[in-house]
Order: C-alpha cells, then sequence, then structure tokens
C-alpha cells in the first residue's frame, strides 16, 4: 500500500501542478491584457500633452519632452526647475543614446553665424558635429541642434528651430 500511495501522491501532484501552471498562464495573459487596455487609455488621455521619460546621470535627471508643436521648448523646462541640456562631456554625449531619439539640445547658433553657445550663455568648446556639419543646409537658417542617436561619438546636426523635435531638459540634483 505505501508503493500505490506514493503513485497517488505523485499524480495528484502532476494534477495540482497542471492546473497551478494553468492558473499562472490564465493570470498572466489577463494581466497582459489590462497593461495593454492602460496603456491605450493613458495614450489617449495624454497624446495632445507632454511625455516625459526621465533617467539618472550622475547628478543630474533627464527628462525627454515631446510636444505637438516645438515652440517654447526652453520656457518648458524652466517652468520644470531644468534647462535644455548641455552636452560638455563624451560621457554625456553618449548617455543621451539611452533615449534612442532624435532631440533638441540647448546649443544655438547666435547673431555671428558660425557662433554657436549653449543655453547659459557659454560658448562651445567641445563639439560633436555629425560629418559636414553644421551645414545651413540648402541655405536654410539653421540656427538649432538636434543630437542623433545612431552615432555615439559625431550626431550633432543643425537645424532650423521651427521644426518638431523631441527634446531634452536636464536638472541639476542636489546631493
Amino acid at each position: 500500500t505505501k508503493q500505490n500511495k506514493t503513485g497517488n501522491d505523485f499524480l495528484y501532484g502532476c494534477v495540482a501542478g497542471r492546473k497551478l501552471a494553468r492558473l499562472v498562464a490564465v493570470s498572466f495573459g489577463l494581466l497582459c491584457i489590462l497593461q495593454a487596455a492602460v496603456n491605450i487609455s493613458l495614450r489617449f488621455a495624454f497624446c495632445k500633452y507632454i511625455l516625459a521619460v526621465y533617467l539618472l546621470f550622475k547628478k543630474q535627471a533627464l527628462s525627454l519632452l515631446r510636444r505637438l508643436k516645438a515652440f517654447e521648448l526652453r520656457d518648458d523646462c524652466l517652468q520644470r526647475g531644468a534647462d535644455l541640456a548641455i552636452i560638455n562631456t563624451k560621457e554625456e554625449q553618449d548617455f543621451t543614446r539611452n533615449f534612442k531619439k532624435v532631440m533638441w539640445i540647448g546649443l544655438t547658433e547666435t547673431a555671428i553665424k558660425g557662433t554657436w553657445k549653449w543655453v547659459d550663455g557659454t560658448p562651445l568648446s567641445k563639439s560633436y558635429w555629425g560629418p559636414d556639419e553644421p551645414n545651413g543646409f540648402e541655405g536654410k537658417n539653421e540656427d538649432c541642434v538636434e543630437i542623433n542617436f545612431f552615432d555615439f561619438e559625431n550626431s550633432w546636426n543643425d537645424i532650423p528651430c521651427e521644426n518638431q523635435n523631441f527634446w531634452i531638459c536636464e536638472k541639476k540634483l542636489v546631493s
């Protein structure tokens, strides 16, 4: 009888295991459906507003933003207690790749053609221009700078400020 009892225990364990596996699979499926519904509703609820993603880099928070219209982006950053991102090091340049988006940074051409300054007024000292950039393509007034994610080292492009784009804000964190 001891052998028979062990056999029954084994069969019961298999049945219970299958039920548990089925329960887990159904629960996971329902969770996926719920997550999809939440994602869709959030997308519709916020599509007219700002989508924000926050990443930490050293002692600053970087936020990637996009609006339906690409004006007053610096004001938007300032309202958040931040400013458009300033890229001073290769490490910062490489870090922006995490966003996997083309986005504005806080670099603009001044009234003197060929002179570039950051939003805090400091002149450009280290740059990561893409090949043949800046170029004022087709004679356009390209006074703003976007950073592309496809090249770690040299991915800056001058582009008209009126173009619609993501932008990146940075905020120093208190340690």
